[in-house]
């Protein structure tokens, strides 16, 4: 579904011509990567972007005793469930059920690279992200499973200073790598593992 007179509109009426149009004629060009390993659990996360200016949608997940993904930034989604179709269904229902979204009417711009946790702490699951385009950025109605949500421009992740490296315990695992250290808190792990290819083709 193309997206129709995001980047036509007149300036005065934007913050700037939006990104989005662009991503989604780029993401159509991709065949996204596949995880080997069918045999593990699925998951599917949405990216879910909206314009004006361009932002992306971002959840804390509620601190819940057993969950390895407790109290993290991440993108709503979860596990498969027999009852979905496939697992664009599970990034719609699970977004649905998490912040109150409908994304069976909005335009499905790609889907990105499977992934997998790199830590053995974490579920052996595979984790497929789907970007859809909102058109605008509505409130949100959040249910037990989620502590927080925001609408984070894309400016935000690119000021100096906000990617860093990051390092704490986690589980009783030592984690270093890099993530987006935000006012919310800091968004790393597989959630930064999407979304700094995402900006790289946005900015790029």
């Amino acid at each position: 579904m193309p997206l129709r007179g995001w980047s036509q509109r007149p300036a005065s009426r934007r913050t700037a011509l939006s990104r989005i149009p662009a991503l989604q004629a780029l993401l159509a060009t991709r065949i996204p990567r596949r995880h080997p390993e069918l045999e593990r659990p699925r998951a599917a996360v949405a990216v879910v972007l909206a314009p004006d200016p361009d932002r992306v949608l971002l959840i804390q997940r509620a601190e819940r005793e057993g969950d390895r993904w407790s109290g993290q930034l991440a993108f709503p989604g979860g596990r498969w469930s027999p009852g979905d179709r496939d697992l664009a269904e599970t990034a719609r229902r699970e977004t649905r059920e998490e912040v109150g979204l409908e994304l069976e009417a909005v335009p499905l711009l790609g889907v990105l690279d499977d992934l997998a946790p790199r830590t053995p702490v974490l579920p052996p699951i595979v984790v497929r992200p789907f970007v859809f385009a909102v058109p605008r950025s509505s409130e949100l109605i959040l249910n037990h499973e989620v502590a927080g949500a925001w609408w984070i421009p894309f400016e935000e992740f690119r000021r100096p200073g906000t990617y860093a490296p990051v390092e704490y315990q986690r589980h009783g695992t030592l984690v270093r790598g890099e993530g987006y250290h935000l006012s919310m808190g800091v968004l790393w792990g597989m959630t930064e593992r999407i979304l700094t290819p995402l900006l790289t083709d946005l900015f790029s």
